[in-house]
C-alpha cells in the first residue's frame, strides 16, 4: 500500500496545536484510495479544518484516473462525532456569530455532502466506535458503508437542544420515515446490526478484520468497468429525483451512452466468448 499524502490541518482558531499533524492521510492500493480523518482526539469532528481538508481532497481524486474507489475512515476510536461544538461555540464568543456565520458552516458541511454523491467514484464508509450526528449524515451519504460489530449510530442533537436538520436529509433518504424520525427526536443511539436492517449500511463485520473486508468489497467493485460504474453512479443520483416516466427515459438515454463505449463492447463479446474481457479503462 502507498502512502501518497498527508494534508495538514489549518491554522484556524483550536487548530493553533494541531497545525504540524496531518488531519487525513491518503494512501493508495491499486486503484483504491483510502481517507482516513485523522483528529482523534475530537473523534473525527466535523472542524473547519477537516470539512476543508476532505473537500480539497475529494477534489483532487475526482481528478485521479486510477482512482475507482474510495474508503473513508476515521482514525482513533470513532469514525466520525459531529460537528465540532467546541470550535462552534469557540466562533459563537470570539465573533458573537449570528445566522449568517451559521449558516456559512452548514453551507460548507452540505457542500461537502454534494461533493461525495458528485465524486465520479463510488465512496465506502469504513465505520467503527461512533457515527453521531453529522458524522451520521457523512455514512448515510456515502454511496456505500461497512461498519464494525460494536458501532453505534445516532442523530443526537435534540439531547442538546439542537436538532439534527441537515442530518435527517441523508438519514431519510436512506431509512423509513417513522424509523428515521424516531432516531431524530429520542435522540437514541441504534446498533450496526439494526443500522444494517434499516439500510443505513450495506454489511457488518467484526472489528479485528473491518478494513480487510471493506477493502475486499472496494477492491472488488474497483475491477469493474471504472467508466460504467461512473456513468452508473451519476445515474442513480439522477434518476432518484425524478418521477417514474421520467427516470426510465433518463436512464434509458444513459443506457445508449454506455453501450457507445468500445469497452463494454467487448465486455459483452466476452460474455458470448466466455472468456475474461481486456478492457483498456
Amino acid at each position: 500500500m502507498l502512502v501518497l499524502a498527508c494534508i495538514p490541518a489549518l491554522e484556524l482558531g483550536q487548530a493553533a496545536a494541531e497545525d504540524k499533524m496531518a488531519i487525513l492521510n491518503l494512501t493508495q492500493d491499486g486503484a483504491v484510495a483510502h481517507l482516513e480523518m485523522n483528529a482523534p482526539e475530537r473523534l473525527n469532528a466535523l472542524s473547519d479544518e477537516m470539512i476543508a481538508a476532505l473537500h480539497a481532497e475529494l477534489d483532487a481524486l475526482a481528478q485521479t484516473p486510477d482512482c475507482r474507489v474510495v474508503i473513508l475512515s476515521g482514525a482513533g476510536k470513532a469514525f466520525c462525532a459531529g460537528h465540532d461544538l467546541r470550535q462552534m461555540q469557540a466562533m459563537r464568543k470570539a465573533s458573537d456569530a449570528g445566522a449568517a456565520e451559521f449558516k456559512d458552516l452548514f453551507d460548507r458541511c452540505t457542500a461537502l455532502m454534494a461533493r461525495i454523491q458528485s465524486l465520479p467514484q463510488p465512496v465506502i464508509a469504513q465505520v467503527h466506535g461512533i457515527a453521531t450526528a453529522a458524522g451520521c449524515q457523512l455514512v448515510a451519504t456515502c454511496d456505500l458503508a461497512v461498519a464494525a460489530s460494536d458501532t453505534r449510530f445516532g442523530v443526537n442533537g435534540v439531547n442538546i437542544g439542537l436538532f439534527c436538520s441537515t442530518p435527517m436529509v441523508a438519514l431519510t433518504r436512506n431509512i423509513a420515515a417513522k424509523k428515521a424520525f424516531e432516531m431524530l427526536v429520542t435522540g437514541d443511539f441504534i446498533t450496526a446490526e439494526r443500522a444494517q436492517d434499516y439500510g443505513l449500511i450495506n454489511r457488518v463485520a467484526p472489528l479485528e478484520s473491518l478494513q480487510s473486508e471493506t477493502s475486499a468489497f472496494a477492491q472488488q467493485i474497483a475491477g469493474k468497468l471504472g467508466s460504467a460504474v461512473r456513468i452508473g453512479k451519476r445515474a442513480f443520483y439522477d434518476q432518484i429525483a425524478l418521477s417514474t416516466p421520467d427516470a426510465y427515459a433518463h436512464t434509458g438515454r444513459v443506457m445508449v451512452e454506455n453501450l457507445a463505449n468500445t469497452d463494454t463492447h467487448e465486455g459483452m463479446q466476452a460474455f458470448i466468448e466466455k472468456r475474461n474481457p481486456k478492457w483498456t479503462q
